[in-house]
């Protein structure tokens, strides 16, 4: 049984200049997971549904994730197994268990595997909420403020400046910007709508031209190499 408390919880907007964060929800109960992902949609977040854990494998190779919600007791690879190939592979997703298990060993098992919290079933969504934001908040308080780019450069998130060769170079907002989202998804497309939705506020027209400029600019300092454009469809930053 999950309780709802929506008076009690403030909602919470995210605007066309920032990214919805993306939580994957792998729990077989198909009444108990619209409930979650209507209740967590609501709060401003994107919510990938999945009912067996060959669903959330193929999820997380093809989208970003922020966030792994996941049930233990799941068909074809169990929410254990699922989480533990992910830590192999090298996923660093923060991941929260849910299940109706109360053995002590099962919690032990959990964290082994990688987990990074815990919630039992039944919950208030409340409770969820807070533990969801937690994950969010612990990461967003880890960031790093100076991003390596290669060797002789780095960009200052926090100053909002490059630095090449111990040389200082401002960048214009929109710039900054739109580095900030490359370095966020290396060697991952990103599509027109993805970039104009994270750069241009909810007030602006996007401007495809202003964008080409941009994207000029950025490859003058860095080098024409780093940014690779996919013909009508995006860029794509390269790190490798």
């Amino acid at each position: 049984m999950i309780t709802i408390h929506h008076k009690a919880l403030e909602v919470k907007v995210w605007g066309k200049g920032s990214k919805m964060p993306t939580i994957l929800l792998l729990e077989d109960d198909m009444q108990l997971s619209a409930t979650i992902k209507q209740f967590l949609s609501l709060k401003g977040y994107e919510v990938l549904v999945a009912y067996d854990g060959f669903k959330a494998q193929e999820l997380v190779y093809e989208n970003h994730i922020d966030l792994m919600l996941l049930d233990i007791k799941v068909p074809k690879i169990d929410g254990f197994s699922f989480l533990k190939q992910c830590r192999e592979e090298g996923d660093d997703t923060p991941a929260i268990m849910i299940t109706s298990l109360n053995s002590v060993d099962d919690v032990e098992r959990g964290f082994e595997v990688g987990c990074d919290d815990y919630i039992r079933k039944p919950f208030a969504l409340k409770e969820l909420l807070v533990r969801v934001e937690a994950q969010f908040k612990r990461r967003y308080n880890s960031h790093q403020d100076v991003l390596m780019i290669s060797k002789d450069c780095y960009f200052d998130t926090k100053e909002m400046y490059l630095v090449k060769n111990d040389k200082k170079i401002a960048l214009k907002t929109k710039e900054f910007k739109l580095l900030e989202l490359f370095l966020q998804h290396p060697n991952e497309l990103l599509k027109y709508e993805q970039i104009f939705d994270v750069v241009w506020g909810y007030d602006e027209v996007p401007s495809s031209g202003a964008l080409r400029t941009y994207i000029k600019n950025l490859r003058a300092i860095l080098g024409k190499e780093k940014i690779e454009t996919v013909t009508n469809v995006g860029y794509r930053f390269v790190t490798e």
